[in-house]
């Protein structure tokens, strides 16, 4: 279960029309003593496929149902728990809404059948476990360059308490010990109260911080709408649509790989 998340009336930045700028590095600005990094998408990826994962599970109980069909039906299911976040919890979340959040996703995507329960309590657990999830090649030589230049790290996400066993068999995050999860923190990406939270766990002003992440509203817009420095990593070349890149605004800083971000 990836996670998901818009914004609040506190914090979502207005989405402008950006230039995207896919730069072949990204020099990490000299103000800069926290590097934060977004975790599914960003520095994990989850083997199978959410898509190849619902549709295992649910044969297992019964239901057909191919990742062609999934899929979409995923998509929408986040969509309107992401409105849900947005609107009525306004960017406020625990571990409990997390798992109201992602029992509604599985409801909606298996169209409420008799066995969604079992399903969902199936998935959350597949979710739980390591082996599911695979870390992006970069990442384990980018954390030790970033490390042994003196910076503090850590992972910063949507996602809940089940990270922790996550990152505890994936070295190098074995090591991390900050790891920031919103169910945790009580706020969602891209409110600001979650991006202030951490930078007073750290003890640093924003321009102290900075976030990598694979999405431009919740990972980009919004740290930087809290003040933060920031660069989005677009691993496919395709995170910016083409409606985005139109008009004039600031350029957003892109990187399509961990390696691209360069110490100065």
């Amino acid at each position: 279960m990836t996670n998901g998340g818009e914004g609040t009336p506190n914090g979502r930045p207005t989405e402008s029309a950006l230039v995207a700028a896919q730069n072949a590095t990204f020099g990490i600005p000299p103000s800069v003593r926290a590097i934060l990094f977004d975790a599914v998408g960003t520095i994990i990826w989850p083997e199978p496929s959410v898509a190849g994962a619902y549709g295992a599970i649910g044969r297992r109980h019964g239901v057909e149902l191919s990742e062609a069909e999934i899929s979409p039906r995923f998509r929408a299911a986040l969509s309107r728990q992401d409105e849900l976040d947005r609107t009525h919890h306004l960017g406020r979340t625990s571990q409990s809404r997390e798992i109201e959040r992602w029992r509604g996703i599985v409801a909606d995507v298996f169209q409420q059948a008799p066995c969604a329960e079992r399903i969902f309590d199936d998935l959350w657990q597949h979710f739980a476990q390591p082996e599911h999830w695979r870390l992006f090649d970069d990442v384990a030589m980018t954390w030790r360059k970033l490390s042994d230049a003196g910076y503090l790290l850590g992972v910063a996400s949507n996602f809940d308490d089940r990270l922790d066993q996550i990152c505890q068999a994936l070295p190098p995050l074995t090591r991390c010990r900050h790891r920031f999860v919103s169910s945790r923190i009580g706020w969602r990406k891209p409110t600001l109260d979650f991006f202030a939270a951490i930078a007073a766990q750290f003890d640093l002003a924003p321009e102290q911080m900075l976030l990598v992440g694979d999405d431009l509203e919740n990972d980009y817009l919004a740290a930087r709408a809290a003040g933060w420095h920031a660069v989005l990593v677009d691993r496919k070349a395709h995170a910016l649509s083409t409606e985005t890149l139109t008009g004039e605004a600031p350029t957003v800083a892109t990187i399509a790989t961990l390696k691209s971000l360069t110490v100065l």
